[in-house]
C-alpha cells in the first residue's frame, strides 16, 4: 500500500480523538436516529464542546484555526463508522466558510461562534423541485421592499440539516432578469415569519440525516442578512463548489475502503461448501481488484487535497475527483455486498447501509453527469 503523507502525528491524534467521540456519543444512538429520521441536537453541542465543529475557522470566531486536513480526518472517520446522520461537514466546511469568506464582521460575530459551539445548526439551500443540479435556473426570488429589505418567496428541497437548521444560506434570484448574474445569498434564520419546514424526507439511505423541504412565503429578510454582494451569489457558489465536491470524494473513498475491510472479515469467517469464502479464487481476485481501485482513488484524493491546501485545486480537477471516487465507491460496495450473499441484503450488516448511503454520492453536489460536462468543457468540448 502506498503510504499516506498528508497527515502529521497531530492529525492522527485528532482522528483518534474523534473516533472515540463517535464510539461514545454517536454509534450507540445511530440506529435509533435512523428510525426517527434525525439526530439529537445534544450531539451537536457535545461535538462543539470537544472542538469537532468548525475546526478550520479562526480562533477569534470560536474555531481552532486548524488546516482542513483535520476536517478531512473527521470526514473519513464518519464514513468508516457509517455514522452518516451527522451533518457536521456541511455545517463546518460548507456553510461556515461562506460566512467567513463573504460575511460582514457583524455576521461573523453573530453566527460563527455559536456554530462552533453547536448552539445553532446550519444548512445551505440550493436545490429546488424541478431544478436539481441547474443552479442557474433557481426560481426562489427575493425582491426589495420600500425599506430596502428583502421579501423572499420560493421552495427548496433535499436540504441536509434542513429540519434541525437554525440558520440557512438561501440561494435566490434578487434580479431574475439577469439570470445567474442576478443570484444572491441570503441568511435566513429560524423564527422568521413565513419560513416553514416541510416534512423530513424519507430516503433510500442516509436515514438518520434530517433532509427536508423548506418553504418561504413572503419572508422578510433584513438587508443586513445579505451574504456578500448582491448579484454575486452564483460566483460564490462556483468558487466554493470544488471543496464541496472534494468532501464527497473523501467520504466515498473512505466508505469504499471500509466496505473492503468489512468484507475481508466476513469472507474469512463465512464458510461455503465447508471452506471459507476467502479461500475461493473468485473472492481473492475480486477483492484484489477492488483494493487496487480504491488505492488509486485514495492517492488521487490525497493529491487533490495537497492542491487544495496550496490554493491550486481547480473546478475540473475537483469534478474529476468527485466523479471518479463516487463511481469507484459504487462499484466496490456493490461487489462487496455480492460477496456477503444474502446477508449483504440485511440492514443489520454494515455493507447494506453502505450500499444505501453511498448511492447518493453520485447525485448530490452536482450529478456525475454534470461532473462530466464540467470536465468536457475544460477540455474545450461543448459550449
Amino acid at each position: 500500500m502506498i503510504p499516506r503523507r498528508l497527515f502529521s502525528p497531530e492529525h492522527e491524534e485528532f482522528r483518534a480523538s474523534f473516533r472515540r467521540f463517535l464510539e461514545k456519543e454517536v454509534i450507540p444512538h445511530h440506529e435509533a436516529w435512523e428510525e426517527r429520521g434525525y439526530v439529537d441536537r445534544e450531539v451537536w453541542q457535545k461535538a462543539g464542546e470537544h472542538g469537532f465543529l468548525c475546526p478550520s475557522m479562526p480562533e477569534q470566531y470560536g474555531g481552532s484555526g486548524a488546516d482542513r486536513l483535520y476536517s478531512m480526518a473527521m470526514m473519513e472517520e464518519t464514513s468508516k463508522a457509517r455514522t452518516t446522520g451527522l451533518g457536521f461537514s456541511l455545517h463546518s466546511e460548507i456553510v461556515a466558510p461562506y460566512i467567513l469568506k463573504y460575511g460582514t464582521d457583524e455576521q461573523k460575530q453573530r453566527f460563527l461562534p455559536r456554530m462552533a459551539r453547536g448552539e445553532i445548526i446550519s444548512a445551505i439551500a440550493m436545490s429546488e423541485p424541478g431544478v436539481g443540479s441547474d443552479l442557474q435556473s433557481v426560481k426562489t426570488n427575493a425582491v426589495k421592499d420600500v425599506e430596502g429589505n428583502y421579501v423572499l418567496n420560493g421552495a427548496k428541497t433535499f436540504i441536509t440539516n434542513g429540519w434541525n437548521a437554525d440558520l440557512v444560506i438561501v440561494v435566490a434570484k434578487t434580479n431574475p432578469a439577469l439570470g445567474a448574474k442576478g443570484t444572491s445569498l441570503l441568511l435566513v434564520e429560524r423564527g422568521m415569519k413565513g419560513f416553514d419546514k416541510g416534512k423530513r424526507l424519507k430516503k433510500l439511505g442516509l436515514k438518520a440525516q434530517d433532509t427536508s423541504e423548506l418553504f418561504f412565503d413572503n419572508v422578510h429578510v433584513p438587508a443586513s442578512n445579505l451574504l456578500g454582494a448582491e448579484g454575486q451569489g452564483f460566483v460564490y457558489l462556483m468558487q466554493e463548489l470544488p471543496w464541496e465536491r472534494m468532501q464527497i470524494a473523501i467520504g466515498a473513498t473512505a466508505s469504499a475502503q471500509q466496505a473492503i475491510d468489512d468484507t475481508m472479515v466476513y469472507v474469512r469467517d463465512r464458510k461455503v461448501f465447508g471452506n471459507a469464502v476467502a479461500s475461493f479464487q473468485n473472492t481473492r481476485f475480486k477483492l484484489a481488484e477492488l483494493q487496487a481501485q480504491v488505492q488509486m482513488a485514495r492517492v488521487f484524493v490525497d493529491q487533490c487535497m495537497t492542491l487544495l491546501m496550496d490554493g491550486q485545486l481547480d473546478a475540473p480537477t475537483a469534478a474529476m475527483a468527485k466523479l471518479t471516487c463516487t463511481e469507484i465507491a459504487g462499484k466496490v460496495i456493490d461487489e462487496c455486498l455480492q460477496l456477503h450473499g444474502g446477508y449483504g441484503f440485511m440492514w443489520e450488516y454494515p455493507i447494506a447501509r453502505a450500499y444505501a448511503d453511498t448511492r447518493v454520492s453520485r447525485i448530490y453536489g452536482g450529478t456525475n453527469e454534470i461532473m462530466k460536462e464540467v470536465i468536457a468543457r475544460s477540455m474545450g468540448l461543448g459550449k
